[in-house]
């Protein structure tokens, strides 16, 4: 069985790299260090600084095997280089709430990428799966968690 390829852009695939650096060159060494201090103040089994450096390695330690997993699966998808009518990863799509009259603005990302601050849902969320595939001025009725919503797509847009 073939592992599920991750979709990304480049930009997410750049700070995916970034943080993974990061995490083995800056944070895994001090933790080491902290750990090692720790252990020079005696008894173990009391020792709070020494546990909580231990547990931030195990933290550590996973989030670098699940980046790294996550990397060798990427399929890096550049937006800027599609074009088209429909809905597909990587679109900015401009809706309209049509209960609410509200002006809403998406970029489809992958599951890392996704920020709602800066406007990415995730590939996978419920209003981009109900987005995918369709096309400027059509409604799309969406199962939110909130309960139902009906969007019409405004514009769709790739860069």
């Amino acid at each position: 069985m073939t592992e599920q390829k991750v979709p990304m852009t480049p930009e997410g695939q750049i700070r995916l790299r970034e943080e993974l650096e990061r995490l083995k060159k800056v944070e895994l060494p001090q933790v080491v260090k902290d750990i090692g201090v720790a252990r020079e103040h005696g008894d173990l089994s009391e020792n709070a600084e020494y546990h909580a450096a231990k547990e931030r390695q195990g933290l550590i330690v996973a989030r670098i095997s699940f980046l790294e997993q996550t990397l060798s699966r990427a399929e890096v998808i550049d937006p800027s280089k599609l074009s088209g009518s429909k809905v597909q990863f990587g679109a900015r799509v401009k809706l309209c709430n049509v209960d609410t009259d509200e002006e809403l603005s998406y970029q489809i990302v992958g599951p890392e990428e996704a920020d709602i601050k800066q406007n990415r849902i995730s590939v996978s969320s419920p209003l981009a799966r109900g987005l995918i595939g369709r096309e400027v001025g059509e409604e799309v009725k969406v199962q939110m968690p909130a309960g139902p919503r009906t969007f019409e797509i405004l514009e769709i847009t790739y860069a």
